[in-house]
């Protein structure tokens, strides 16, 4: 049964990264199609990612109220909707609004995902549960751009779009017959706008929640900055087609999939803070080197991918504990828990992804400079997560 609720929540947390990452090899044909510039069809990417960042402030509340599966059904509904629209979009302001309903739709999975967790395991077991999650979630980041280039080249890329409202249909069908429901009616709490705003502003007032979730935010800040750059590092710096989005996404997604299944090994041998800390020398070292290599070296593959996978592997490990140390101090609240860390970093990873990296993706080095920065402002917030000592 772990394996189908594992396979069931993995493929409900890829629906956003598939929306994300699959078109990426079709921006200069979207480009083509609606006349309009790079920056403009950037913003296909950021609209979703304000909008998916934006609704995960609520799909953890309305979950803790209405219940785990009627949320992700409603979501799913709306994501296939969201999805067909952008196939049949006949201008790019049309296109923006599907995108808008689709960041919308998207973030029940991975929000709903972690609280089913919650629901159902404690401790190193519910640690395990989620780097399980994540090693099958990452497999969709490093198939979807490269899935999304052959699509482009055989179809176009409004084939892309009718991809991701069949997979919708595929997962509406796996939640609607398998995922039950994991939160009791006796357990769930009254939709009450004024008692929700309240626990919001509690949970905002707690330091260190707030600085773990930037933490993670902004360390994975590093990951997002390639991200939102993938078409122009891959064609513009790197001198590869679209089909060859392989050789960033492979390394970073292999990356994250073996540091989840590292994470999950160590959980029972090491504590949370203790990984954290091996997951940031890693991530350190990884980012050093990146710097080093793009100063000396003009970028070309496998070098200029190398230090990223790195980055990926360590950054993975720290996932699990950082979110868990966020949520456990919710116990009673971990839907509009889970919510509020999911707001935070994914608007960090928008604005990382939709402004900071057109200012950056013009130079390899650049790019590898903004990870580095972004890393020594994570680990500020770290540190000041971490519990003061008492004087003896």
């Amino acid at each position: 049964m772990n394996i189908l609720l594992t396979l069931l929540l993995a493929g409900l947390t890829m629906v956003g990264p598939l929306a994300i990452d699959t078109y990426l090899p079709s921006f200069p044909a979207i480009a083509q199609t609606f006349d309009a510039s790079p920056i403009a069809i950037q913003q296909t990417l950021s609209l979703f990612l304000f909008t998916f960042a934006f609704m995960m402030l609520f799909y953890g509340t309305l979950s803790d109220s209405f219940g785990r599966r009627p949320v992700i059904l409603v979501s799913l509904v709306l994501y296939i909707v969201a999805s067909v629209g952008g196939a049949i979009a006949g201008s790019l302001g049309f296109l923006l609004a599907c995108r808008v309903l689709q960041g919308l739709a998207s973030g029940a999975g991975s929000v709903i995902g972690r609280a089913i967790v919650q629901d159902r395991f404690t401790g190193a077991e519910a640690q395990k549960m989620l780097s399980n999650i994540m090693m099958f979630f990452g497999l969709a980041p490093a198939i979807a751009p490269i899935l999304g280039g052959w699509l482009q080249v055989s179809f176009g890329w409004r084939s892309i779009f009718w991809f991701l409202a069949a997979f919708g249909v595929v997962m509406f069908i796996a939640v609607y017959r398998w995922l039950p429901e994991s939160l009791a009616v006796k357990d769930r709490h009254p939709l009450h706008l004024g008692t929700i705003a309240g626990n919001y502003w509690k949970v905002l007032r707690n330091r260190k929640f707030l600085m773990l979730a930037v933490a993670l935010g902004l360390a994975f800040g590093g990951f997002a900055l390639y991200i939102g750059s993938a078409a122009y590092f891959i064609m513009t710096i790197l001198h590869l087609p679209e089909t060859a989005f392989a050789w960033l996404f492979i390394p970073l997604i292999s990356g994250m999939v073996i540091g989840s299944g590292m994470a999950g090994k160590l959980a029972h041998r090491f504590s949370q803070p203790a990984l954290v800390w091996i997951s940031y020398a890693g991530m350190v070292a990884s980012a050093l080197v990146n710097v080093a290599y793009n100063y000396f070296f003009t970028a070309e593959v496998p070098w200029a991918v190398l230090p990223l996978f790195f980055y990926s592997l360590a950054l993975a490990i720290s996932m699990p504990p950082m979110s868990l140390m966020a949520m456990n101090m919710f116990p009673q609240n971990s839907g509009l828990a889970a919510s509020m860390q999911s707001f935070i970093q994914m608007t960090l990873f928008a604005a990382v992804s939709g402004l900071l990296a057109p200012l950056l993706f013009d130079s390899a080095l650049k790019l590898a400079v903004g990870v580095a920065v972004l890393l020594l402002v994570s680990l500020l917030a770290w540190v000041l997560a971490l519990p003061e000592k008492k004087a003896a």
